[in-house]
C-alpha cells in the first residue's frame, strides 16, 4: 500500500532535522578557543566542537560559542533554594562546562539576577556568556529596565540582552515604534551590552512578525519540544525563519515550563526531552534546574550527548502526538495569555466566515 504523501511541513521538518545532523556531527576547526567568545563575526563556525566536557556550538552570527545546555535563571531564583545553594549549583554547572547563563529583569522580583551576580564572582564571569532580557515596551521602562540587570548582576557589560516575552500583537508594535530598540542599539554602542535578541512562547505568529519587520536579531529563544511540534509549533513555523537569517536559536520549556508538564504525562522522558531539543540545529537548549540532581542529570544529557535519528524522532512524535494535539500540556500557549488566545480565535472565526 503507497504511504500517504509528504507534507510541505513534515517535509520542511525533514529537511531541518537533516541540517541539524550535519551541525551536530561536524567539529570545529579550532579545540583551543576561549571559553566564552565575544567578538561580533559576520560568519559563524560551522560546527559543534566537541573538545570541551559540555559540546558547544556557534550562537549564530554573533562570534561566540556556547554550550548546548544553557542554565535557566527562572528556576535559580525559586525560594525553595537559599542563596547560597543557589551560587553553589551555578559555579557547579560552570565548572562541569557549562559556559551559557539565562535570566531576565522579571524573575522572582529581581532574586534570579541578583544571585547570578553572586555566583559570577571570583573569576566565574569570565567563564560565562550571560544573557538577561527585558519586558519594557517603551524608552523608558526599557531603559530603566537594563540599568536594573546590569546592577543586579553586577557587571560592566551584558553579553546579550533579548526583547522578552512578544506573547501579544501589540508588542511588536511597540518594541518597534516605542523606542525598545533604541535602547538597545544606545546600550550596545556604549558597551552595555555586546549582542540583540528576542524571545517568546506564545504564538510563532508573533516572532515571525518581529522577524520580517527587519531588525537584526542576532538570537531568538522560543519553545522547542517533541509536544511544540505538533501544536501551534515554533519548530515548524518559526525555526525555518530564524535559520533562513543566521539567527542563532536557543530553545526553551524543552519539558513544558514550570513545572515540568511534559514528562508527567508519561509519554517522554527528561532525557528525551533534552535530547530531541539538542538534536535540531539549536545553538542552546536552555533548561531551568532547581535541584542539584537535576542539574547532574541534565550534565549528563549534555555530556554524552548524540543526535537523535531520523527513525527515533519520529517514533518519538507518535508516541507525543495524542498529548500533544490540543496544547493543553503546553500551557504558556493555552494558558497563561488566554485574552491572546481569545483575541486570536475570534480573528479566525471572522475569517472563515468571510
Amino acid at each position: 500500500m503507497r504511504k500517504p504523501p509528504i507534507s510541505r511541513r513534515d517535509f520542511l521538518s525533514r529537511t531541518i532535522w537533516t541540517a541539524a545532523g550535519s551541525m551536530t556531527v561536524g567539529i570545529a576547526a579550532s579545540a583551543n578557543e576561549t571559553a566564552p567568545q565575544h567578538s561580533a563575526s559576520s560568519t559563524p563556525k560551522a560546527a559543534e566542537n566537541r573538545s570541551y566536557p559540555i559540546p558547544r556550538r556557534p550562537l549564530g552570527k554573533t562570534g561566540a560559542m556556547v554550550s548546548i545546555l544553557c542554565l535557566g535563571g527562572y528556576h535559580i531564583g525559586n525560594p525553595s533554594l537559599t542563596d547560597d545553594e543557589a551560587v553553589s549549583m551555578m559555579r557547579r554547572a560552570i565548572d562541569a562546562g557549562v559556559n551559557f547563563f539565562d535570566n531576565a529583569w522579571k524573575y522572582h522580583n529581581g532574586r534570579s539576577e541578583e544571585r547570578m551576580g553572586r555566583a559570577l564572582k571570583d573569576g566565574y564571569r569570565d567563564k560565562v556568556f550571560l544573557m538577561t532580557k527585558v519586558v519594557g515596551r517603551d524608552r523608558q521602562s526599557a531603559q530603566q529596565q537594563l540599568e536594573d540587570c546590569l546592577r543586579r548582576l553586577d557587571v560592566d557589560t551584558i553579553d546579550l540582552l533579548q526583547v522578552h516575552e512578544v506573547v501579544r500583537p501589540s508588542d511588536v508594535t511597540d518594541v518597534y515604534d516605542n523606542g525598545v530598540l533604541d535602547v538597545f542599539l544606545k546600550a550596545r554602542d556604549e558597551g552595555k551590552i555586546r549582542h540583540i535578541g528576542v524571545t517568546g512562547h506564545n504564538y510563532p505568529l508573533f516572532l515571525n512578525q518581529m522577524l520580517e519587520r527587519g531588525f537584526p536579531f542576532e538570537t531568538i529563544q522560543v519553545p522547542l519540544n517533541a509536544f511544540d511540534y505538533h501544536y501551534r509549533s515554533f519548530e515548524r513555523e518559526t525555526l525555518p525563519e530564524a535559520l533562513k537569517r543566521g539567527i542563532g536559536v536557543i530553545a526553551m520549556k524543552t519539558m513544558g515550563g514550570t513545572p515540568a508538564a511534559l514528562p508527567r504525562t508519561g509519554a517522554i522522558t527528561p532525557a528525551e526531552c533534552l535530547r530531541y531539543a539538542m538534536s535540531l540545529p539549536v545553538s542552546s537548549v536552555c533548561s531551568g534546574m532547581d535541584r542539584p540532581e537535576w542539574l547532574e542529570q541534565n550534565l549528563e544529557v549534555a555530556r554524552n550527548f548524540t543526535p537523535m535519528t531520523l527513525e527515533e524522532r519520529e517514533a518519538l512524535l507518535a508516541r507525543t502526538k495524542p498529548f500533544a494535539e490540543t496544547g493543553r500540556h503546553e500551557t504558556y500557549k493555552t494558558a497563561w495569555h488566554r485574552d491572546v488566545q481569545e483575541q486570536m480565535e475570534r480573528s479566525a472565526q471572522r475569517q472563515a466566515t468571510g
